[in-house]
């Protein structure tokens, strides 16, 4: 018996809208009580600006955006899970918004589908896979792949162009 598709790994499981979704904690570095965000000019729809961190510039996305969910207030619950993303061979710190981070899952590979090519609301191509929970399912998303390279770009030059306006105060 190959014990290749019992390997377990771990996954955060956060709420937009009605959906679940999950990403492996190994991208996430920490998780943070929502904060005033300042705003970036002419920035992405998905970017709603940028936090300090520890002394970092972080700029924030909102995931329902960027998943094209309506807009919603924030909550008690709503929270930013800063990350690493992994692009084009360089690591981006990104803080991303979401309405609820819910629980950290320990998952056999085994256990995860494969992703149906059809019949969800969201790109498929970042989608690594889903988990079913009763009638439910959690989608196992591959964070590196939700941010395109021109995402990335975007998200770099306004938080380069906030810092560069910061200084200059």
């Amino acid at each position: 018996m190959s014990t290749e598709n019992n390997r377990v790994q771990t996954y955060l499981s956060f709420k937009m809208s009605d959906e679940v979704f999950a990403i492996n904690v190994s991208k996430v570095i920490n998780i943070l009580e929502i904060r005033h965000i300042t705003k970036v000019p002419k920035s992405p729809s998905y970017m709603k600006g940028v936090i300090n961190l520890r002394g970092t510039v972080l700029p924030v996305v909102d995931m329902r955006t960027k998943f094209g969910l309506p807009e919603a207030q924030n909550t008690v619950d709503t929270s930013i899970i800063v990350l690493n993303i992994e692009k084009e061979g360089e690591t981006i710190m990104l803080g991303t918004m979401v309405d609820a981070v819910r629980e950290v899952l320990e998952l056999k590979d085994e256990e995860i589908a494969q992703s149906p090519s059809i019949g969800t609301n969201y790109n498929s191509g970042f989608i690594q896979g889903m988990y079913r929970v009763d009638e439910r399912f959690i989608m196992i998303l591959d964070i590196d792949k939700v941010f395109s390279s021109d995402d990335i770009i975007d998200v770099k030059e306004h938080t380069a162009h906030e810092i560069s306006q910061t200084a200059e105060k």
